[in-house]
């Protein structure tokens, strides 16, 4: 059986953990350095990371090629099956007729494209995030601002840096319950001390949307509504997290913000919005013109069949094409086809509320998985403290995966929304072969992520940077950063660093729970550089591709909020106590 050893390279686990980053120094170098395509980044930085399991940890060849196989089965099944069905039920909208009747009922709240931003990218990723994860906000909203005329790497940048305050809490705050079962500290505490950090980003996340959307000109105009929709939801994760409901908190605070938002523009308007309006029309049609422009909801094959009977706008070709036509967000519409509008995003709502919080349903759904021991490696690995790894178990979650929650409400959608099987059938295989780059592209980075974990790299970086004594709770939030950033998942950071973090706070005289908590903060602000997302949302707005463009663009703002959890976090070791639970 393998077992890792943390200092493998001259018994120095500082040089050991040198020689550990490769693969993620290959990984990010090609991206943001050389522009390389991130499927090919991908299979680079996993040949790196097999070859150092195998020459540095002496990991036998057979495991480490096997714990790539778990890792892209993982990758596809269930991360890249939610991206496939959260995509093609945003093109039944589309076919429908229905998406051009959405775009007008946001005009209705406001028509100036920075509060849209605000609306579609926090308040409503934020309670995407709270009942899917795993990337569904970032493909959904991502594709409903290029339909609202946003130009492809404006509207990724901001669907990415929006999906930072929500994470700690998404998917029914399943990355703060696991680490809560990692450590045996109440999840409920960890919940409650991350919600005394995360607050801190929320505030400023709509106001980075607004300066995202339209530079200075945009903080200058829009700032009251940014900092009503920070402050409410940030202030309703407080509350939530530590007296309500952690599972909860992300649902409250989200519909808080929407709620406050909605109120807040009944006795404010900004200014200026048709300028920033027709500035984004003019970069939406400059890279149409460079053929650069994404068209997130063409089918890739013949014509789109004509929108059923009764339903409006089936000849708008707005959202397949990124533009936005000038008055269009203006015109008002009637009650029930502002309804009709919604109506899939509220049966999504419906379904995974129903999947996530009535506890018979959804202990029905979690019996339905199907978990075996990955074939030639179950058994056969170790972890570091000498353990047999649980991470050699693969969950086949084909009930209870959010990406199949979504394809029921796809089925809905279709059927209330009159579009044909045939028809509905075609989306999803044009959107099958549209995804077919971004397929490989998580297939290979979770792989890497696995051969890392299971081959104990991951583990030496971690506890190579635990050893920084008191001075680690600065560096505390680094590791959930790093985590995330690696697999995509604040989940999986926690999996891999809740108990090192743990264990070095006891070592250290600080804080377990704080550090733990640190832990799930930091991953926040590392989803929005994960190659993962990047592809996810890449893929979204119809950039496949151009990841590295991506990765440039979010990697300064994913390190400014990361450099202001570390100081958050080492003053609330200290002289800011006080402030926590």
């Amino acid at each position: 059986m393998y077992q890792p050893d943390l200092s493998p390279v001259a018994d120095s686990l500082a040089l050991s953990s040198l020689v550990a980053v490769l693969p993620l120094l290959t990984l990010f170098v090609l991206l943001g350095g050389l522009r390389m395509k991130a499927h090919w980044a991908g299979l680079a930085s996993l040949a790196v990371a097999v070859a150092v399991a195998v020459t540095a940890y002496g990991m036998p060849a057979d495991l480490a090629l096997l714990s790539a196989s778990e890792g892209a089965a993982f990758g596809l099944f269930p991360i890249m099956w939610i991206v496939i069905t959260a995509i093609w039920v945003y093109q039944l909208t589309v076919v429908s007729g229905r998406f051009e009747d959405l775009r007008r009922a946001f005009g209705l709240i406001s028509t100036d494209p920075r509060v849209q931003a605000v609306i579609i990218a926090f308040c409503f990723g934020g309670l995407l995030e709270a009942l899917a994860g795993f990337g569904a906000p970032v493909a959904i909203t991502g594709v409903m601002l290029m339909g609202l005329g946003f130009a492809p790497v404006r509207a990724a940048v901001t669907v990415l840096v929006a999906n930072t305050a929500p994470v700690a809490f998404g998917a029914i705050a399943t990355p703060i319950i696991t680490a809560g079962n990692l450590t045996k500290i109440p999840y409920t505490e960890i919940g409650a001390y991350v919600g005394h950090q995360t607050p801190l980003v929320a505030f400023f996340v709509p106001l980075l949307l607004v300066a995202l959307v339209d530079g200075r000109r945009g903080v200058r105009q829009t700032w009251p509504v940014a900092l009503v929709c920070g402050a409410v939801f940030g202030v309703a994760q407080f509350v939530s997290a530590t007296y309500l409901s952690v599972e909860l908190t992300d649902i409250i605070a989200s519909l808080a913000a929407l709620a406050a938002v909605v109120l807040f523009l009944r006795v404010w308007r900004p200014q200026g919005g048709e300028e920033a309006r027709a500035d984004l029309h003019k970069a939406a049609e400059k890279e149409q013109a460079d053929g650069s422009a994404g068209q997130p909801s063409q089918p890739g094959h013949g014509d789109r069949p004509a929108a059923p009977s009764g339903t409006p706008g089936g000849q708008d070709r707005g959202a397949a094409t990124g533009t936005l036509p000038m008055a269009g967000a203006a015109q008002r519409i009637e009650g029930p086809r502002i309804l009709m509008a919604f109506l899939p995003y509220l049966i999504i709502i419906g379904v995974f509320s129903l999947a996530k919080l009535v506890t018979p349903l959804k202990e029905l759904l979690a019996a339905s998985d199907v978990k075996f021991g990955w074939p030639g490696l179950d058994g056969e690995v170790l972890t570091a403290a000498g353990q047999a790894s649980a991470t050699t178990v693969y969950t086949f979650p084909w009930l209870s995966s959010p990406g199949t929650l979504l394809l029921l409400s796809g089925v809905v959608i279709a059927a209330v929304y009159r579009v044909t099987p045939a028809a509905a059938a075609r989306e999803f295989t044009a959107t099958l072969h549209k995804l077919r780059w971004a397929l490989l592209t998580v297939a290979t980075v979770l792989a890497l992520a696995y051969v890392m974990n299971l081959s104990g790299q991951t583990i030496t970086i971690g506890t190579w940077i635990a050893g920084a004594g008191t001075a680690f709770a600065f560096l505390s939030p680094v590791l959930g950063w790093l985590g995330t950033a690696v697999t995509g998942s604040d989940t999986s950071a926690n999996a891999l660093f809740a108990t090192l973090q743990q264990t070095a706070a006891n070592k250290a005289g600080l804080d377990p729970t704080l550090l733990v908590a640190a832990n799930t903060s930091g991953g926040v602000v590392g989803k929005m550089i994960s190659p993962q997302n990047l592809t996810i949302a890449a893929t979204a707005v119809g950039l496949i591709g151009r990841e590295s463009q991506l990765f440039r663009a979010a990697i300064k703002w994913s390190l400014m909020l990361l450099l202001a959890l570390c100081l958050l976090v080492y003053l609330q070791s200290n002289v800011l106590a006080w402030m926590l639970p």
